[in-house]
């Protein structure tokens, strides 16, 4: 029985760290755990909470994710760690970030490095009040379905209302951007390579009921996105 045991590494990914946990797949066991506090965000960097901003580098994302996976192996033995075979993401959300046509968040392009608005926008950025108010008036104005099971109404939290408030406020990462990426997404992409937009598979709780995606009628048209921008 030793012989098959199988890890499977989890990694939580909450406001201030990356948290890493090892776990026996047999028994359920917690055999290892790293914990990794994000250096940009610790210091304070990129927010503003007077104006309700709150931003993270996707560095710190890669940085304590590196940390605490490498805390959290550094207790097991080398047989247990090659019997590793499996990596799974939790984040908080709604997180997004714009990204560039390889899908990486602008933030690591050198001009945007320390542009707060080519960053992920935390799930507690409340920034895009307006953007919010502006989405739940034209979809009740139009009599659309894309709320029907958000609860009602539209969050400053999700995103679409934080995409557009960017592009509304911001013309250069507006020019730069290519698409928009949830945390977890992310996540999961960039450890497999596949961070592509086109192409990358997104969570279905991430783009059903934060960016009113449903298997009825996909994603909101491109009519009613042209019409909020």
């Amino acid at each position: 029985m030793e012989s098959n045991k199988k890890y499977v590494i989890g990694l939580d990914f909450g406001t201030d760290s990356c948290r890493a946990l090892v776990v026996d797949t047999y028994t359920g066991r917690e055999m290892a755990t790293g914990v990794s506090f994000y250096p940009r965000w610790k210091a304070g960097l990129y927010c503003d909470a007077h104006n309700n901003r709150y931003r993270q580098h996707p560095l710190d994302y890669i940085e304590s994710m590196t940390e605490a996976v490498h805390i959290a192996l550094s207790d097991l033995k080398e047989e247990e760690i090659a019997s590793i075979c499996g990596l799974c993401f939790d984040t908080t959300g709604s997180t997004p970030a714009l990204t560039d046509r390889a899908g990486m968040p602008l933030a690591l392009c050198p001009e945007f490095a320390e542009e707060p608005d080519a960053m992920f926008i935390l799930w507690k950025d409340h920034t895009a009040v307006r953007e919010a108010e502006q989405i739940n008036a034209l979809i009740n104005k139009r009599n659309l379905d894309y709320l029907l099971y958000e609860g009602g109404t539209y969050s400053s939290e999700w995103v679409w209302s934080k995409v557009l408030h960017i592009i509304n406020t911001n013309v250069a990462i507006k020019d730069a951007a290519y698409a928009w990426v949830e945390h977890c997404d992310w996540m999961t992409g960039l450890v497999t390579g596949n961070t592509i937009p086109e192409q990358i598979f997104r969570s279905r709780c991430a783009a059903g009921h934060k960016a009113m995606w449903h298997a009825s009628w996909g994603l909101p048209s491109g009519e009613v996105l042209e019409e909020l921008n």
